[in-house]
């Protein structure tokens, strides 16, 4: 085909496409003669409702002729494949144990355009890297934590109503403090999450984890709920109960991305692990019973139980292991 022939046609279609936009814009209004609805004009014009639909946002953001006519675009691939020289720093950040997430991080840092978390993974995947080996996994450990109580993840649990037998309507709390490096754990059971009553909880903790298991904490991560001063950018610091705690007891407060609560997947895989061999299925008398039976299942999980994360021996063995 000769180029005064393709310039036709093109003219043709721009000016067809144009009348049909003009039509559908009548339509919309209520004010076209010839159609009542959008679905008769798309049959009579023999072209889909998605095409055209395209053909109509496209000229709506670009008002030019050329626009209503068909233009000439490459391969998916070449758009949507990453760039491989960020490609292989993907690969080389990921073989450090990193996740999607930290891996974005990494690249912002370094003055990289970052792909998507999604798009991360899905490089990583590519080359059979989107799960750690044992040997990777270890390695994430000891690169995030080298020693008991260099940081330590707090969180609060709220139990499910009938756990106990004279108070079947009570609401239940469990406020959880994880030793990041041991897995060294200790829970207390409140009747509520506030503030002041979260504040006493974990200060118990505190102290029996340092007297059992000599865990001196130097920071400590949680999410931002308002029981642990609401997140970095809380303006009543000073006067919270939980900051003012870490504060006086010169600790280092983190706290998790927002809507993120696998930044504090040891706390969270904690309460997966209490839930099924303590809460699942049981019922107590009281909550003097609830909490003296608790107190045996963390000796048990403490100094008994086999953690795999940690080489399947118990927490109590690998804070031994630290000193």
């Amino acid at each position: 085909m000769d180029k005064s022939n393709s310039k036709l046609i093109s003219a043709t279609l721009e000016r067809r496409m144009m009348a049909c936009i003009e039509e559908y814009g009548r339509i919309k209004r209520k004010e076209s003669t010839f159609f009542k609805t959008v679905k008769e004009f798309c049959l009579h014009h023999r072209f889909s409702h998605q095409n055209f639909m395209k053909i109509y946002h496209r000229h709506k953001l670009n008002p030019v002729p050329a626009s209503l006519v068909p233009c000439k675009r490459g391969p998916r691939f070449r758009t949507r494949r990453t760039d491989l020289k960020v490609e292989e720093r993907i690969i080389q950040i990921r073989a450090q144990g990193l996740n999607r997430y930290e891996i974005r991080d990494v690249l912002k840092s370094e003055g990289i355009v970052a792909p998507c978390p999604a798009t991360i993974y899905t490089a990583c995947r590519r080359r059979g890297l989107n799960r750690l080996n044992r040997p990777q996994r270890q390695e994430r450990r000891r690169i995030i934590m080298n020693r008991i109580g260099e940081l330590v993840h707090i969180d609060c649990h709220q139990l499910s109503k009938g756990l106990t037998i004279d108070s079947p309507e009570k609401n239940h709390y469990l406020v959880g403090v994880v030793d990041g490096f041991s897995r060294l754990a200790w829970v207390e059971v409140t009747d509520d999450k506030k503030a002041l009553t979260v504040m006493f909880a974990v200060l118990k903790a505190f102290n029996i984890l340092r007297k059992q298991y000599g865990v001196e904490v130097d920071a400590v991560m949680t999410d931002n709920g308002a029981e642990f001063g609401g997140g970095k950018d809380a303006k009543n610091k000073d006067e919270h109960p939980f900051e003012r705690l870490l504060t006086e007891m010169q600790m280092e407060h983190i706290y998790t991305k927002p809507y993120r609560p696998q930044t504090n997947g040891k706390v969270e895989r904690f309460w997966k692990t209490l839930n099924e061999d303590f809460i699942e299925e049981a019922l107590y008398e009281n909550t003097e019973d609830l909490k003296n039976e608790l107190v045996a299942y963390l000796v048990y999980y403490n100094e008994h139980r086999p953690h795999s994360a940690i080489g399947n021996i118990p927490p109590v063995q690998m804070a031994k292991s630290c000193n």
